[in-house]
């Protein structure tokens, strides 16, 4: 199989590659192709990947897929079974000025959630929409894998050019599941049932089903238990009984959005600048004298890189719900490259298996029926899915109702304003996508944000007056 990955120069490449060389069934992926605009980060990553496989082949791995790189998108494309898309538009430069506007008017500015997402969404879904249209041109049978972030409305920008054909995924929900899995001691955590519900990082866990039976109320009665997790100690038992479900980490920007915003206007460094900052050193340290490092020097430098990412993962929202530091179970990657290779798999191999994706709110088995009876079918939600040859169907879960309905409906109407912004290049569009978003709180903000990342972003002055 050939795989084809956007965003090829990008620092979690090795992650993906490494779950490749990790894989040793039949139909495995043998040929990977690295697209980037950036040559030098794709000279940089394809040595890690290099140091990768030869540590591989000394423990008995079989052959390492081929790694070959380009610039150009329509190479990269052509002959691809599988597209994984991981781009940045405006790279981390573009993220830290995201926050830094957003933060200039008092809201918050993460990069997917809120006004810096909206931004980095209006940034991006015009280049996600020429790859998809790309796609269907030069390799119509491939699979798209969309990490692209905000991943859910990349996906449904993506998706009304490519139909089921793209799926987006993230680590989050993963995430998520295994921690309460592991909190309940349950024996085999991939067998549990997710019940799982929402968009792309705007989702709750409101049953986790072992042999049919619930577990998760165990967890909410019992108080150690509780607050011995991620989320349980970001959120606090109370509020988590009060819920009566555990929410993505993400949703911490809205259930606490005055404190996490405060704890970011007062940090050192945004999130965004911190990791500019220090891939940009990563990058530096790679290009200095690559022919004098030791071999593997280049894997050992990415990995202390993304030790310290991960232990600074959503410091400033752990600092403002008093929870401490990460603990090391915590540490874990996301699993965000298995996902990707479990999809694969199950597409490549009809290997059935159940994963949390992002897909069309659609029930292909009922005609007209709907996953989420809140949104419409062409909406792309976050739940789980039987996966196959055939592609990803969504499984049953249960209604959304009360504020997390609200909730949903809310942010999928922004993320539709940000679609047709795109498409219309209406700076009205914009500004009401702006406004309209939960954590922005007057439509003279959204003006003025809107005004402030044109200012930062000279690709937005495709948004005209209309």
């Amino acid at each position: 199989m050939h795989l084809t990955i956007l965003g090829g120069g990008g620092f979690r490449v090795p992650l993906v590659y490494g779950a490749l060389l990790r894989d040793r069934g039949e139909g495995r992926v043998t040929r990977v192709t690295l697209h980037d605009l950036d040559a030098a980060r794709l000279d940089a990553i394809a040595r890690v990947l290099r140091d990768q496989a030869v540590a591989a082949r000394a423990e008995g791995a079989p052959d390492a897929p081929e790694v070959r790189v380009t610039t150009d998108l329509d190479d990269a494309l052509r002959g691809a079974d599988f597209v994984f898309s991981a781009i940045r538009v405006g790279g981390l430069a573009g993220r830290a000025a995201d926050e830094r506007v957003a933060l200039d008017e008092g809201v918050l500015g993460q990069e997917t959630v809120g006004a810096g997402g909206i931004a980095y969404g209006l940034r991006t879904v015009p280049v996600a929409v020429d790859i998809a249209r790309r796609v269907a041109r030069l390799a119509p049978d491939a699979w798209v894998i969309n990490f692209t972030n905000p991943a859910g409305l990349v996906t449904e920008a993506m998706s009304r050019h490519l139909g089921s054909r793209v799926i987006g995924i993230c680590d989050s929900p993963v995430g998520l599941a295994r921690r309460v899995a592991r909190t309940l001691q349950v024996h085999d955590p991939a067998a549990a049932r997710a019940d799982y519900v929402g968009l792309n990082h705007l989702g709750w866990l409101r049953g986790l089903y072992v042999d049919d039976r619930d577990v998760l109320p165990e967890l909410f009665a019992d108080e150690a238990r509780l607050t011995s997790f991620e989320e349980g100690r970001l959120f606090g038992a109370d509020w988590l009984r009060a819920l009566g479900s555990v929410p993505n980490e993400y949703l911490h920007y809205y259930y606490f959005n005055r404190e996490a915003v405060t704890a970011y206007r007062q940090a050192k460094q945004t999130r965004g600048a911190f990791l500019r900052d220090q891939q940009a050193r990563f990058y530096e340290e790679l290009a200095a004298g690559p022919h004098r490092a030791p071999s593997g020097a280049a894997w050992q430098t990415w990995d202390r890189t993304r030790a310290e990412r991960e232990a600074t993962y959503m410091a400033e929202n752990r600092e403002a719900a008093g929870a401490g530091e990460r603990a090391a179970d915590d540490l874990e990657s996301g699993g965000y490259e298995y996902v990707a290779l479990a999809l694969m798999r199950a597409v490549a191999r009809d290997e059935r298996t159940t994963l949390i994706l992002n897909v069309r709110n659609a029930t292909p088995d009922r005609p007209g029926g709907r996953v989420l009876d809140v949104l419409d079918e062409a909406a792309v939600v976050e739940v789980p899915c039987t996966v196959d040859a055939s592609g990803a169907r969504p499984a049953a879960v249960s209604q959304l109702v009360g504020h997390e309905a609200g909730l949903v409906a809310a942010v999928k109407a922004v993320e539709r304003c940000v679609l047709d912004a795109a498409e219309s290049g209406s700076a009205r569009d914009a500004v009401k996508a702006f406004a309209l978003h939960p954590l922005v709180d007057s439509v003279q903000v959204a003006r003025r944000l809107l005004a402030g990342y044109r200012d930062a972003h000279p690709g937005l002055g495709y948004l005209r007056e209309r």
